[in-house]
């Protein structure tokens, strides 16, 4: 196993313990509740998918209509 690398170090980095990260897990089920869970996470990973696309910089399909130009009077029938 490589040193360094593991939810210890994640904890260390943060100064967050087991008894914090219970903690906050419990703010979390008290406040949305426990049905309402999956629905913030799937949120919460689609806002960070986004995110990371538009920080990278994909090119998307661009699907806003282009303005025509109008030629009003000039010589067409």
């Amino acid at each position: 196993m490589t040193p360094g690398i593991g939810s210890a170090t994640l904890c260390r980095m943060f100064g967050l313990g087991l008894p914090e990260i219970l903690i906050i897990v419990l703010l979390v089920v008290v406040i949305f509740g426990a049905r309402r869970l999956p629905e913030v996470g799937a949120g919460l990973g689609r806002a960070i998918k986004n995110f990371k696309a538009g920080v990278t910089g994909k090119d998307e399909i661009d699907v806003t209509p282009k303005k025509e130009e109008v030629t009003e009077g000039k010589g067409q029938p």
